[in-house]
């Protein structure tokens, strides 16, 4: 069997500095591994893909040929920024056999990309596997889960032990382990794929700007009968929602609501979203009147509750319809991702 080739994808937007870092750690790990690493200025407009380009120049990355650093001249989001890089493949012009997603602000452990590509290579049923990651306090992160589901929004709006021991089975955060564990989706932060999956499922599809739209590549790649696993053997310090500001939200942005009603929307109907909707709503109103009896923190941006109940209403409107996806189910080009890939 031949040596198995890598491309490995590191989406930039205005982090320029942790890109190179992360770039230098996944580098560092892909010293034996054949393949190349492709930064992916999403847009920045801040100067971004001149400083990198600049910097991999300096260190002699481009020169060797293992690094690439490339425009993608508008920011669609996560799903479109990586599908653009996807899409690029080898310099060389070769399908590459696995297609590995690294966060700009996450960066790999010792092993960790063999780790993911020797699982993969084991196990030629999975199409996905993740890595476990940590906060640069080192307090791990929860990256596998369940897929989302009616009886998981009541739970994970209601925050009450007892729901959550009733409806253990649909929490969608999986609990911690030691050991490889099959999952239904795995966060993109550090995200091996199966390019062969890919050729034949598509790539992300582009509607979600951002958020649910790695649930959504797991779950057409579950329909087509290919698993996701996670590694905890494979890991990464990951510092968490710099580009996309998420830790200081002082309001949910539309592009949750849009991408959690468009996941639900496409998937499972309208009448399912709606059921999903008010479990939310009520789960989120249960938990509200239990903190006036006992005060505690909100755990969820101010305003959630109000802004999640008037995007509900505001997007079943008449004369509102949900954005029409754009061709992410194409799959990939024939010529750069042959369908008798590893």
């Amino acid at each position: 069997m031949s040596e198995p080739t890598l491309l490995t994808v590191i989406l930039n937007y205005k982090t320029p500095e942790m890109t190179l870092k992360a770039a230098a750690a996944a580098l560092r790990e892909m010293k034996d591994i054949a393949g190349e690493i492709l930064i992916v200025d999403n847009d920045s407009q801040d100067g971004s893909f001149d400083y990198l380009a600049e910097n991999a120049q300096l260190r002699g990355w481009t020169k060797s040929g293992r690094v690439r650093v490339i425009a993608s001249g508008h920011n669609g989001g996560f799903g479109a920024g990586n599908n653009f890089a996807i899409r690029q493949g080898l310099s060389t012009g070769q399908a590459p056999d696995y297609v590995y997603l690294l966060n700009s602000d996450a960066f790999v452990d010792p092993g960790a990309i063999r780790t993911l590509l020797e699982f993969m290579q084991a196990h030629p049923q999975v199409g996905f596997a993740g890595s476990q990651v940590r906060g640069d306090d080192d307090v791990p992160h929860t990256t596998h889960f369940r897929f989302p589901s009616i009886a998981g929004e009541f739970e994970a709006s209601i925050k009450l032990g007892l729901v959550t021991r009733a409806l253990k089975n649909a929490v969608v955060p999986m609990a911690a382990t030691d050991v490889p564990v099959k999952a239904d989706w795995v966060a993109g932060a550090s995200l091996m794929i199966r390019s062969r999956m890919l050729d034949e499922i598509g790539l992300f599809d582009e509607t979600y700007f951002l958020y649910f739209e790695e649930t959504d590549l797991c779950l057409r790649g579950a329909q087509a009968g290919w698993e996701t696993w996670f590694v905890p053997q494979s890991t990464a310090v990951h510092i968490g929602s710099v580009s996309t500001g998420m830790k200081t939200w002082t309001r949910a942005p539309r592009y949750w609501f849009d991408s959690r009603r468009h996941y639900f929307l496409k998937n499972h109907g309208r009448v399912y979203l709606i059921g999903a909707s008010l479990a939310r709503i009520a789960g989120g109103l249960l938990w509200r009147a239990r903190r006036v009896i006992s005060p505690r923190p909100l755990g969820e941006p101010p305003r959630f509750l109000r802004d999640f109940v008037t995007h509900a209403i505001r997007a079943n409107l008449p004369g509102r319809r949900p954005r029409v996806p754009k061709p992410y189910s194409q799959g990939l080009p024939s010529h750069r991702f042959a369908k008798d890939s590893k």
